[in-house]
């Protein structure tokens, strides 16, 4: 097993006022030439966008976006027709292919909005642009992994066109959660939303990342109730 850590306090950050992101990998205006992509996950975004806050219409193409809210509501459209409100519980994924438009606005003028944003490179590229997203059970990723993205029908989750899984669970202290890949050589990077846990040697707070490759399965240990986050991709 092979590892690649990120501390929260390593990553890169701005502050646009109304957009306050953080980047686990380089984007925008935050280039570090050691931290481009792990496999084929190329962004992955903590923001904070204040009440009224707008991303306006811009473009995107083969390129699959995963957006998991944490706090407060994103509403998202774009050119396929797709329109969407999500919250906390939810998730949208928009598969870019050909070329969309797309816009995303705090479907509130005053009350914050955090959320993820993960960009994943496409298996196909040049697909119909399309866009999804559904509300997941909570209680349904107590003390277990709860898949809400991947292409395997058997998972029940959002649709992906990559072979690439999310998951997400709420791990209570003292409790022990394996993760098993869904896709051979894949690698996962594993995000400590809240709380403490450890992998191996490893300690992780909250924000800490960890990619982890070259094994087929791995586990983390809760030091204090934890949630986390578990994107696997393929590595090359």
């Amino acid at each position: 097993m092979k590892t690649t850590l990120q501390r929260a306090s390593e990553r890169g950050s701005g502050d646009y006022g109304w957009l306050k992101p953080n980047y686990y990998f380089s984007f925008g205006g935050y280039h570090n030439p050691q931290k481009v992509h792990f496999g084929l996950l190329r962004v992955l975004n903590d923001d904070f966008i204040a009440g009224g806050g707008k991303f306006p219409t811009h473009p995107h193409d083969n390129m699959e976006i995963v957006t998991i809210p944490l706090s407060g509501a994103i509403e998202h459209r774009d050119s396929t027709g797709g329109h969407g409100i999500i919250r906390a519980g939810d998730v949208q994924i928009m598969s870019a292919g050909s070329g969309v438009q797309h816009s995303e606005a705090n479907a509130s003028a005053t009350d914050p909005v955090t959320l993820f944003q993960v960009w994943v490179f496409p298996k196909l590229n040049n697909i119909t642009p399309r866009y999804d997203q559904r509300n997941f059970d909570v209680k349904e990723r107590e003390n277990k992994w709860q898949v809400v993205v991947s292409p395997r029908e058997e998972d029940n989750a959002l649709w992906i066109n990559q072979d690439a899984r999310f998951a997400l669970s709420t791990l209570q202290a003292g409790k022990t959660l394996e993760y098993n890949t869904a896709f051979k050589g894949n690698g996962v990077y594993l995000v400590v939303v809240n709380g403490k846990v450890q992998l191996g040697d490893t300690v992780l707070d909250k924000r800490d990342a960890i990619g982890v490759y070259d094994t087929g399965s791995f586990s983390i240990t809760a030091s204090e109730d934890a949630e986390l986050l578990a994107v696997e991709v393929p590595m090359n």
